[in-house]
């Protein structure tokens, strides 16, 4: 999970140093493998693998800046000379190639950079740092640069120059509108929560002592509502515990904001569209893979009438064409999101190509759902379809997820898309997962962790980390776990594991035993089955393992038992 920290911060206040951070969520079970810097100097104390070139953008050399004027250069067809704009009356005029930029264009805000600038030299195989110096390109002097992703050290894009936004704030150093630090961390299976922006920055609150913020995920009070646009069923409340959908209407395909890009460049992921980029973006934020559905391609599938929605298992010989043009055979076990035609999507893992979003759409379904991780675990696999929302939904969602991720996606397509969102959801729940109230002696707590834990301090750790906390005398805590906690499943243990990470491992008293080693006995069998291997070996054979992958009933025969 790549986690730009300027993204972070939308939802926790980062108040200890970057080198900190990386230690403190390492040892709370979030492993930081790598730190990338976005234009920015390494923060003193941070420990670098050091195999990765970046720039650092300086704030005197590197700016954000306005197109003047783009003239012919007089001596090369393929060149022109552009003037640059970067505040408090400056400009600069320099040579460039690049083909995004005419002769006549003006107004697109860049980057501009001055002689003196360490960038990555663009043309060089390797990314080797080199400061930029002046230069006479055919007979024109030329002492600045507007800048490509590659020189900038965000991408290996080197076809054009970088054009931002047209907000983008003209003279400010560009450190100061782009720069950022992007943690590699490493999710394990039982930290699945944290495959997320929100379930980071839940850990970094926890253990930082401050206070999350969810963004703004409501839906608007007015506007039509979806009831009798969609109906849904769900074959099997174990395969599906929830399954919800909001409708977005007369949306505007276009890219999404520079904001939302960067971000999502950032995160790992490749902008496409205003519409998949929100999806995305959501399910980066909230943990929640979407989907989106051309809703006239439903109606016009259902004959004109309202579409159904149906979860159900693939029946014997469908097949579904997927977004990749592909056509897949489903076996039995492979669960669908179909309607009253057949298959639309394999839940959880790929969209059909008939109900496909393309710049011709302009209503929207939008798929918010709960899934059970084994059976899509088992489906990514079989159709060797990995991808970011199939790694979510196998390792569990919870579906209190559903709801808020749904509303926080259509809130952004009526900001981003011009769209028009329902006032309400189609929600399907029919297997809530109950919270789990567990009883917590502080003298287990004591016995395991060795250490006397304060009640008040395991009080304040639960609630930190959202637990709901009734304290029962002096010693015993009553905690519930949150609704987005599905890792919760050993009682006792998984709570004194929580209070272990957030006060730190490595503030655990290190002891030593202090009862005497049991004496030592001769496992004469063991003895003699160790001898006849060294001498099987000094004979010059080789020790073969193999694994059963069979029955006990095959194996009979074998043993000679009947």
């Amino acid at each position: 999970m790549r986690v730009p920290l300027n993204w972070l911060r939308d939802y926790v206040d980062l108040v200890v140093p970057v080198p900190q951070l990386v230690d403190r969520l390492t040892l709370a079970g979030l492993e930081v493998t790598g730190v990338q810097l976005i234009g920015v100097p390494p923060p003193e104390g941070l420990r670098l693998k050091g195999d990765e070139v970046s720039p650092v953008w300086d704030r005197d050399k590197v700016f954000v800046g306005e197109v003047v004027e783009v003239q012919k250069h007089p001596n090369a067809d393929r060149l022109t000379i552009v003037t640059v704009a970067y505040g408090d009356g400056r400009t600069k005029t320099m040579v460039t190639g690049a083909p995004n930029l005419k002769v006549g264009d003006r107004g697109q805000k860049v980057v501009l950079a001055l002689a003196g600038a360490v960038l990555i030299d663009g043309y060089a195989k390797e990314r080797v740092l080199r400061p930029l110096k002046p230069a006479k390109i055919r007979g024109v002097a030329s002492d600045a640069m507007v800048c490509s992703e590659k020189e900038l050290g965000l991408s290996d894009e080197h076809e054009g120059i970088l054009i931002l936004d047209d907000d983008a704030p003209v003279g400010q150093p560009l450190v100061d509108f782009m720069g950022d630090v992007v943690l590699d961390i490493d999710v394990l299976p039982n930290m699945a929560r944290c495959l997320s922006m929100i379930g980071v920055a839940r850990e970094v609150a926890a253990l930082t002592d401050q206070t999350l913020r969810l963004p703004a995920h409501t839906l608007p009070e007015s506007g039509s509502s979806i009831e009798g646009r969609v109906n849904i069923r769900i074959d099997d409340a174990e395969l599906c515990r929830r399954y919800a959908a909001a409708m977005i209407e007369n949306v505007r395909h276009r890219l999404a904001p520079a904001w939302m890009r960067r971000r999502l460049t950032l995160a790992g992921m490749r902008p496409i569209g205003n519409i998949v980029d929100i999806t995305n973006y959501v399910m980066l934020e909230w943990g929640q893979p979407l989907h989106a559905f051309d809703y006239d391609k439903l109606v016009e599938r259902a004959g004109g009438q309202t579409p159904t929605i149906i979860v159900r298992t693939a029946r014997p010989g469908e097949s579904i064409k997927t977004l990749d043009g592909v056509d897949r055979n489903l076996s039995p076990d492979t669960l669908l999101i179909a309607d009253t035609a057949g298959p639309i999507a394999i839940a959880g893992v790929m969209g059909g190509a008939e109900t496909e979003v393309t710049e011709t759409t302009r209503n929207i379904l939008l798929e918010s759902a709960h899934f059970n991780y084994i059976r899509i675990r088992r489906t990514a696999r079989a159709l060797d379809l990995p991808s970011e929302a199939s790694l979510r939904f196998s390792r569990g969602v919870h579906p209190e997820m559903v709801r808020p991720a749904a509303q926080r996606a259509a809130d952004l397509m009526t900001q981003h898309a011009d769209g028009s969102a329902c006032c309400d959801l189609a929600d399907v729940y029919p297997a809530p997962i109950p919270s789990q109230t567990i009883q917590l002696p502080m003298a287990e707590v004591r016995r395991i962790l060795g250490i006397p834990l304060p009640l008040k301090e395991a009080t304040r750790i639960f609630r930190a980390l959202e637990f709901q906390v009734r304290e029962h005398g002096d010693e015993t805590l009553e905690v519930t776990t949150p609704q987005h906690r599905m890792d919760i499943q050993h009682g006792t243990a998984d709570l004194i594991e929580e209070l272990a990470r957030v006060h730190g491992y490595d503030r655990l008293d290190a002891t030593l035993i202090r009862d005497a080693l049991p004496e030592q006995h001769t496992n004469r069998p063991l003895m003699l089955e160790e001898q006849t291997r060294d001498i099987l070996v000094a004979a010059g054979l080789q020790e073969v393992i193999t694994y059963s992958l069979t029955t006990p009933e095959r194996e009979q025969p074998i043993l000679g038992e009947s």
